[in-house]
């Protein structure tokens, strides 16, 4: 049953971000303001500071291809950079200590390269013609808020949770 707790914590933040994004009303945050929840991602770069990169690149790889087949129209933005910027994340954490609040600060940076790599991959293929000084008034910073917020809330229970599975994994 234990092995099944980590993969089944993913989908359920999987799930909190678009039920988040579905449900939240815009209005609360205002009219001119995008909010890109980012939980999962957040979950997955906390895993690999925790747990180890190994397990954060495989399980960012897995949900970064359900990202895209569930919400992208292309393959292959967040199967891409899901993993890259966990394993950038991961090498930096390697030089820095591993504690809670530069875990929060390296995971938040991760998020603002996520949000800067989609917008500027979104931008390269036309999707987007929303110009990069309104990304960042209208979508950067709310994402970034929003996501800190959470990982305020969420990087004490994930730490713990992470340095146990961690545990578990070298005991095998």
């Amino acid at each position: 049953m234990k092995k099944f707790l980590l993969p089944l914590l993913f989908l359920f933040l999987f799930l909190l971000e678009s039920m988040f994004a579905q449900y939240a009303p815009p209005e609360v945050f205002g009219d001119n303001y995008i909010l890109a929840p980012r939980f999962l991602f957040g979950g997955i770069l906390f895993l690999a500071i925790y747990a180890g990169r190994k397990y954060g690149i495989i399980y960012a790889a897995i949900f970064g291809l359900l990202f895209d087949i569930v919400w992208i129209e292309i393959i292959g933005i967040y199967l891409f950079l899901f993993p890259f910027i966990t394993y950038l994340i991961s090498k930096i954490m390697h030089v820095l200590q591993t504690n809670i609040i530069v875990a929060f600060l390296v995971s938040l940076m991760g998020i603002a390269l996520l949000e800067l790599g989609v917008y500027e991959m979104d931008f390269l293929i036309h999707i987007t013609t929303l110009e990069f000084i309104s990304f960042i008034k209208m979508r950067f910073y709310p994402t970034l808020i929003l996501n800190a917020v959470f990982l305020l809330i969420a990087a004490y229970p994930l730490k713990r949770y992470f340095e146990s599975v961690a545990q578990s994994l070298r005991d095998e």
